[in-house]
């Protein structure tokens, strides 16, 4: 709320505080319907002409509440200053517009009332409470001291007592006020702040801005722990969207090759110039589980990546994580005549089994992928107190350092001899690393250059006793 609201808001309660007086004046020359009348004709047909009225709302319940209010409530306050009602405690006695007002929402608009309004309403009833049971209250105790009823002395100390009530009760407001007034610019100005940046942080990322970030002082523990999970969301949403853009963009490339394929061999079965023969199956079929297993790697990799998969971790030795894969991988070395060696340390490892297996496949169909007949492919081992790290060295044919650079992005082709990964869908290492790291591990490549062979390493903390127990 800007400065010169609450100027407006204090002068709106002034005026509201005194208005009473120049109505006890009014009444001593008109009646008090008449004098109600006139109020309203001054106070709210001019805004006829201005205001619409609202379309929730029928002339019934407009005209219903028209006669509570003008009718009911002020004609009877105007009967009752015209009575001899004080114009202080005619003030504290109009506080039950307060219940009027949330009964008829509640009733006829279905309105919830809010925190604030429940508070109006303790105040109101406050004031209310004072006004019916003060004066009895007191006037009961003055009989008491023997008095007559309608002795002067008693008509002049209750007079004296309500205007002492009404000056006391008049100061306390305006203290409350002033306090209240002070407490709200105050936190306004503390929590109003941060808040109006959060939600200007919180728009632009609505609006695709995924860039948005927001930096919360003064406002509090509470205001900076929601700072910065807001910002951990939008450095979460901006990941999200950046692997979205980057796996339409790998997926259009990588889907041009096999789609043109199968697109030229059905438009020759259809001009006549192929046949659907054993070899135009084939490539197909080849071509079909080309498609296949790239959307299967892509939501894997994808996953991965930000993080959505779930690992079922336990303490194994090494040795029986890595023995599946080299048990599957054996029988194509074999064909292929490259020689796999295996030297791994019998050390524990928290992982998970399946996912270990995954990432040394990926490891050793590479190695196999650009190693020549006649050569061999190395798997070792090396610990650390914190941590194992498995080495597939390969004696092929190596990678120049931009290669390495790159090596792990997806469908990246260094060069004609690591083209189209004959077979696979070519994230197979992005899907390694992605997987290493939600271990809490990581996935390197070195290489001394073309024709010296390539070593990955595979590191993994390490079960120690400590974190074992």
């Amino acid at each position: 709320m800007r400065r010169a609201d609450w100027g407006w808001a204090l002068l709106v309660i002034v005026i509201w505080g005194v208005n009473f007086v120049p109505m006890k004046l009014g009444l001593q020359e008109l009646s008090p319907l008449l004098l109600s009348a006139m109020r309203f004709c001054l106070a709210s047909l001019p805004f006829l002409l201005f205001i619409r009225k609202p379309a929730s709302l029928t002339w019934r319940l407009l005209a219903l509440y028209g006669l509570v209010q003008g009718v009911g409530q002020f004609g009877l306050l105007f009967a009752g200053l015209a009575l001899g009602m004080p114009a202080g405690m005619a003030s504290v006695v109009l506080q039950a517009q307060a219940f009027i007002s949330m009964l008829l929402g509640a009733l006829f608009l279905r309105e919830q009332p809010k925190p604030w309004q429940w508070m109006g309403l303790i105040v109101a009833s406050a004031g209310l409470t004072a006004a019916i049971i003060g004066p009895p209250l007191f006037h009961a105790h003055l009989l008491d001291t023997g008095h007559p009823p309608d002795s002067p002395e008693i008509v002049h100390i209750e007079r004296a007592f309500a205007d002492a009530s009404m000056i006391s009760l008049t100061v306390g407001l305006l203290v409350a006020l002033a306090a209240s007034l002070g407490i709200s610019w105050y936190l306004t100005r503390r929590i109003g702040h941060p808040v109006e940046l959060l939600t200007q942080a919180a728009g632009r990322l609505s609006r695709g801005d995924y860039d948005a970030r927001v930096t919360v002082t003064g406002g509090g523990p509470e205001l900076s722990t929601l700072g910065d999970t807001f910002n951990t969301m939008a450095d979460r949403l901006g990941d999200v969207e950046n692997t979205r853009r980057r796996l339409l963009s790998d997926l259009a490339h990588e889907m041009r090759t096999p789609i043109a394929t199968l697109n030229a061999h059905l438009e020759g079965i259809a001009d006549g110039v192929l046949t659907w023969d054993d070899n135009t199956q084939a490539v197909v079929e080849q071509q079909a589980q080309r498609l296949t297993r790239l959307a299967r790697d892509l939501d894997e990799v994808s996953r991965a990546e930000e993080g959505r998969i779930e690992l079922q971790t336990s303490v194994q030795p090494l040795t029986d994580l890595d023995e599946p894969a080299i048990r599957q991988a054996r029988h194509a070395y074999d064909t292929k005549g490259v020689t796999l060696t295996v030297r791994v340390d019998d050390v524990p490892v928290r992982a998970d089994p399946q996912r270990v297996a995954q990432i040394l496949g990926n490891l050793l169909t590479n190695a196999l992928r650009h190693t020549p007949q006649g050569r061999r492919v190395d798997v070792t081992s090396t610990s650390t107190p914190d941590a194992v790290t498995i080495s597939v060295a390969d004696t092929g044919q190596g990678m120049t350092a931009e290669q390495l650079a790159h090596i792990f992005e997806r469908f990246y082709r260094g060069d004609a001899a690591r083209e189209a990964d004959k077979g696979g869908s070519g994230i197979g290492l992005t899907i390694a690393k992605a997987l290493a790291e939600a271990h809490g591990g990581s996935l390197t490549a070195t290489s001394d250059g073309e024709g010296t062979g390539a070593t990955l390493r595979l590191t993994l903390p390490r079960e120690t006793h400590q974190s074992g127990r």
